[in-house]
């Protein structure tokens, strides 16, 4: 009987090797707690499976969570616990610290690649006086952004990081009020209207969120083909008028610290905002709203004229700061100008 017994282990476990199915324990992180984590299929880089948190006295099963993929990373063949190479590189199943700053670790538990571009996602069970509770509010920072959050335990602070392709990126921190994170600053960089890089940032003031935002322009950018700038010394702003990717002519007004005060058109898909060109006056016109810009550039005198409820605001540009000039800038035809 015994050795029929002991055939059939062999037996079961030579099948699940062949299947590419194996469990392994995790230790090495805690003396009251051990882990472990099962892989349905070793031969692929992520398995489907499930990771198990015990108490190490009682053998008693405290967590159980499944998990669609899990990352199938050996050291030495083990499974190494609390590796979190923000935001992008390797993870542990299991990862243990303490999120909530209360001076007791909770434990943060692979449940698939469900985060930002099929990133890592966690969830979060904080340590109690009755075990180890779920709590959706950290979880939602480890499922909504890229990969798992960051701890400062210097400041005590979370962190978390989520983007949209290359050019947008959004990083949020949070501090932890009554057992659950509470946003107190986002910063966003935007550059998906490049060469404009547009930075929004809001903070916590102790009432409400406060918004500001800057916007610069890059004309070194390899999406300017051309530009045509001046500055206009009584009002201390530069004008520029530039060529975006050889398809938009687009206009901005930048102030004495670079920062960008307006920009046109709004969205340069929207081919609907458009420029028209006068080749005998050389002036560049376009409206926006209820005002309307005038830009010229004929016989060594440039300028904008801007016209509001009927009132003209005339900016003479100072001939020494010309860069470039209209009839340069308008030789090749741009989709968004209308050609007189």
């Amino acid at each position: 009987m015994k050795k029929a017994l002991l055939l059939c282990f062999l037996l079961s476990g030579w099948i699940l090797s062949a299947l590419g199915q194996v469990s392994f324990n995790i230790d090495g992180f805690s003396k009251q707690y051990y882990g472990k984590v099962y892989f349905a299929d070793t031969s692929a880089l992520t398995s489907a499976g499930w990771v198990e948190v015990y108490d190490r006295i009682t053998n008693k099963k405290l967590i159980h969570v499944d998990a669609d993929e899990l990352s199938f990373d050996l050291h030495d063949g083990e499974i190494k616990p609390n590796i979190a190479e923000i935001p992008y590189g390797e993870y542990s199943v299991l990862l243990y610290q303490d999120y909530n700053f209360d001076g007791k670790k909770d434990f943060a538990i692979m449940d698939g690649f469900n985060s930002c571009y099929q990133g890592p996602s966690f969830l979060i069970y904080l340590a109690t006086e009755n075990g180890f509770q779920f709590s959706g509010d950290f979880t939602e920072l480890a499922q909504d952004f890229c990969g798992m959050f960051s701890v400062d335990y210097k400041e005590k602070t979370l962190s978390t990081m989520t983007k949209d392709g290359c050019c947008w990126h959004q990083f949020s921190k949070y501090i932890v009020e009554d057992n659950k994170p509470k946003l107190i600053r986002t910063f966003t960089d935007n550059l998906k209207n490049d060469p404009l890089r547009i930075q929004t940032t809001e903070e916590w003031d102790g009432k409400k969120m406060v918004e500001s935002v800057s916007t610069s322009i890059n004309l070194k950018s390899e999406s300017v083909e051309n530009y045509f700038k001046f500055h206009v010394d009584a009002m201390n702003k530069s004008i520029i008028l530039y060529n975006k990717n050889g398809h938009t002519l687009n206009y901005a007004i930048m102030d004495d610290k670079k920062n960008v005060e307006f920009y046109y058109p709004s969205d340069d898909s929207d081919l609907s905002e458009e420029f028209t060109y006068n080749k005998e006056t050389g002036n560049v016109s376009f409206e926006n709203k209820d005002t309307s810009y005038t830009i010229y550039d004929k016989s060594g005198k440039l300028g904008i004229n801007i016209t509001y409820k009927g009132k003209t605001h005339q900016w003479v540009g100072n001939p020494k700061s010309r860069k470039g000039s209209i009839g340069k800038l308008l030789r090749v035809k741009l989709d968004n100008v209308v050609y007189q």
